[in-house]
């Protein structure tokens, strides 16, 4: 899918994301009183998604845990990160850290123009390999050239909303998540194909000129994934690089990526000579 296709096909979804709430809004307003009210209705609809766009990578990193970096810290992550926004032709991110042993990483906010972060955990840090470290950035900047991190921070912080309401129900707390769950996993389907994450792998393979060092970073996550588990709202799992949450339970419902085993394939596919070279080496 051209890079054109995917930006457009992204800015509709937000645009979507925008005007139907606030239809409703004014739908509803229009209902309970008259116009006056569906303006205020539609009004506040309006100034919360503001926030929410403005904020969307403060939001998102905040529900993780995440500070950001200072610039005299983790200075080869942060030189990664420069030299290959440049490549990629978007806005340097701001870069976080998440205080955490578990492998992974994740990207947020706005966009390619600015208002984006990137987010890694001193877990992958300790164990990735230049290579590898440098496939995963590529491919969270992947996702902010294609504008995928705008509809996967809102998708991302609506469906934790909506699960968040499960906390109002008291003794029925439990319940209430088994029924507004699949209600926050369906909003996370309808606005996230598994094919974003084919498109950012292979544009990460062009900015690294090898698809090889993220097909081993994606060999290391799912290694870590067998070994440790991960506890965290399952909402959030569009963010990261790859999905680190066990498919059981309510988090099987949340599961946007393609197959670990698909995507290392297909990254594998781009090289495929990669076994001769290997063996000559």
């Amino acid at each position: 899918m051209g890079k054109r296709v995917a930006v457009g096909r992204n800015l509709i979804k937000s645009w979507l994301l925008l005007g139907v709430p606030t239809a409703a809004g004014a739908l509803l307003g229009w209902r309970l009183g008259d116009y006056r009210l569906a303006l205020l209705f539609a009004g506040s609809v309006v100034l919360l998604a503001a926030v929410i766009y403005w904020y969307a990578d403060r939001i998102a990193t905040g529900m993780v845990g995440a500070r950001e970096l200072a610039v005299t810290e983790a200075l080869p992550l942060q030189q990664t990160v420069d030299r290959l926004a440049l490549r990629a032709g978007v806005a340097r991110p701001r870069v976080y850290l998440i205080r955490d042993g578990f492998p992974r990483a994740l990207s947020a906010g706005r966009g390619a123009r600015g208002g984006a972060a990137i987010a890694v955990s001193s877990g992958l840090l300790a164990v990735a390999t230049p290579a590898e470290l440098e496939g995963i950035v590529a491919h969270e900047l992947a996702h902010l050239r294609n504008r995928d991190v705008l509809v996967q921070t809102l998708a991302v912080t609506l469906a934790a909303a909506v699960i968040e309401l499960s906390r109002l129900g008291g003794p029925f707390q439990r319940a209430l998540l088994f029924a507004l769950g699949p209600l926050a996993a369906s909003l996370e389907h309808l606005l996230l194909s598994p094919g974003r994450e084919y498109d950012a792998d292979r544009v990460a393979a062009e900015l690294c000129g090898s698809p090889h060092g993220l097909a081993d970073a994606l060999l290391r996550l799912e290694q870590a994934m067998e070994i440790v588990s991960f506890q965290a709202s399952p909402a959030t799992e569009p963010l990261y690089t790859a999905n680190p949450f066990a498919e059981e339970g309510i988090a099987a419902l949340f599961v946007t990526h393609p197959p670990l085993g698909a995507r290392v394939a297909r990254l594998r596919a781009l090289d495929p000579e990669w076994r001769e070279k290997l063996r000559a080496a």
